[in-house]
């Protein structure tokens, strides 16, 4: 039986995420100011030349595979990203201290494409923020980490954009921020769960001890057209 997170972005965008979805029954997909993620019922060759027709604007865009696949010749393939999707249903840590965790808003966005870009965590756009339950830390005006939620897939609910400025390393603020997420998306009913690169070592072990667990290796496939 097909899990719903095998097919992740197609679950979000028929659930939690519809009501920023565009396309049809066979091919989702957000506008590109919110995310460059498309969803294929099935990815197959035939849905991915439906795509190439459906998608009228020429920046890359992404989807998600449980393999290794053939991409037909009309798309560039810019990258083929091996990643491993971990959920956690452990029980959470209370956070009893640490630092302030602030919701941002559109006003903060700026400084949300400043940070991403700098840390590089997976695509932001403009309206990404859009997605909800963005959070950050804050040294005065400077917004130094945040973590947030993008795909909601059914009863799934994905962290993401987990993120901290160079400067502000060590001080466990991606920790703070995934314990006060966890606690929010299982309160709410749901079931965390994030991607993380194959060889992101580092990211790795904070997500496992966190109770993260590593469900299935997963490919993100990111597309140009030719």
């Amino acid at each position: 039986m097909i899990h719903v997170l095998d097919n992740p972005i197609w679950s979000a965008l028929t659930s939690g995420n519809s009501n920023l979805s565009n396309g049809n029954n066979e091919i989702k997909y957000f506008d590109i100011e919110v995310s460059p993620f498309v969803g294929l019922k099935e990815n197959s060759s035939q849905n991915l030349k439906l795509l190439y027709e459906q998608v009228q604007h020429t920046e890359p865009i992404i989807f998600v595979a449980t393999e290794e696949m053939e991409i037909p010749g009309q798309w560039k393939v810019l990258q083929c990203i091996k990643s491993f999707q971990m959920i956690n249903d452990s029980p959470v840590t209370i956070i009893t201290n640490g630092p302030q965790l602030v919701p941002l808003t559109v006003a903060d966005v700026p400084q949300m494409l400043a940070l991403t870009k700098l840390t590089v965590p997976g695509p932001f756009a403009p309206r990404t923020i859009e997605f909800g339950h963005y959070y950050g830390i804050f040294d005065g005006d400077k917004l130094v980490a945040m973590t947030g939620q993008r795909m909601h897939a059914f009863e799934y609910a994905e962290a993401s954009a987990v993120c901290t400025h160079p400067d502000y390393l060590g001080r466990g603020y991606a920790r703070q921020l995934l314990l006060f997420h966890l606690q929010r998306i299982k309160a709410a009913g749901n079931i965390p769960f994030l991607h993380v690169r194959y060889n992101n070592t580092r990211a790795i072990k904070v997500y496992e001890s966190l109770g993260f667990l590593t469900r299935r290796e997963i490919f993100f496939y990111a597309l140009l057209k030719n």
